[in-house]
């Protein structure tokens, strides 16, 4: 199975006093979401379900991909949500004012045929800094844009780039071998098994949610079909055991826009270690890193790390 993806980085300078709040999640994603239809909807003020270019308009496939006829073969039909081929991770700084002048960098997660809107999400965020985010609408200009610290963008010229691809197999290879696995978790993470959201993250439900989602998005945003042996990925994951966990509940909230409601949108943080046959699900947990895990990944959450 192979995710083509890549990472960029955005820097941003303040011309206004930038007022924003302790995590900027859902200040980057929700702003750059209503500029976005702005800019690339011709029918802004109809409804996507309804409207007849939806096949072929750029919005629609980022925001509310509509899944293909063949989604029956993986009976993957039943999603009526299809992740997002993007990732915003918002800045490190918690710092609620950053004065004019001052910097603050962010990075956007491309995947699959979303790799080849770099424009538009580059001009985006160049508009939406001019009509100003967080409290007071604080404008900002954009930069430049980077990946590995090679600037592709900058004053308005696009320097085009191969992208990365990762490469997971599709064959599950257990071992008799015992390891320690420790993940900290930096962004809240919103896993639902069994219909409710987990304050403990066992093992196995960590690799339920981790294989749904890779799956998805190479279905859907990279074309291909996927053949990984979930069954007998689950059962071996199911003999990983906890070994200590430092998990809490971190709530945190977003007004919504569209839906004109305030949604919560907590999940676990903190860190927690596991024990077991840990080896074969390495590849996973490592492009785990890459596209996060769980619930509201295009703002941010569910980022972890391996410690070890």
């Amino acid at each position: 199975m192979k995710i083509p993806y890549q990472k960029y980085t955005f820097t941003l300078e303040a011309v206004e006093l930038l007022y924003l709040p302790y995590y900027k999640g859902s200040t980057f994603r929700g702003g750059f979401g209503n500029v976005f239809k702005k800019i690339a909807c011709p029918l802004r003020f109809s409804e996507c379900k309804d409207c007849i270019l939806r096949e072929n308009c750029v919005y629609v496939y980022i925001f509310e991909t509509i899944p293909n006829e063949k989604a029956q073969i993986l009976n993957m039909n039943k999603y009526e949500k299809i992740p997002h081929p993007f990732i915003i991770e918002p800045p490190e700084n918690t710092e609620n004012l950053i004065p004019v002048g001052q910097t603050i960098t962010f990075n956007l997660i491309l995947i699959g045929r979303a790799i080849d809107y770099i424009p538009y999400f580059i001009y985006v965020f160049e508009e939406l800094g001019k009509i100003g985010i967080g409290k007071g609408r604080g404008k900002y200009k954009l930069q430049k844009v980077q990946v590995n610290e090679q600037t592709i963008y900058k004053k308005g010229i696009l320097k085009k780039i191969p992208s990365q691809v990762l490469e997971l197999p599709v064959k599950f290879k257990p071992s008799d071998k015992k390891d320690i696995l420790k993940i900290k978790i930096y962004t809240p993470v919103r896993i639902k098994y069994q219909r409710k959201f987990c304050s403990e993250l066992d093992f196995h439900i960590l690799i339920r949610n981790l294989l749904r989602r890779l799956t998805l998005l190479s279905f859907f945003h990279c074309s291909e079909n996927p053949d990984i042996q979930y069954k007998e990925m689950i059962f071996h994951a199911e003999n990983v055991r906890t070994l200590s966990s430092n998990l809490s509940w971190y709530d945190w909230e977003r007004y919504s826009t569209r839906q004109e409601t305030r949604m919560k949108l907590g999940g676990v943080i903190g860190e927690i270690t596991y024990e077991g046959d840990i080896t074969p699900f390495m590849p996973y947990l490592r492009a785990g890193e890459i596209f996060h895990i769980g619930k509201g990944t295009s703002f941010g959450l569910g980022k972890y790390q391996i410690i070890k």
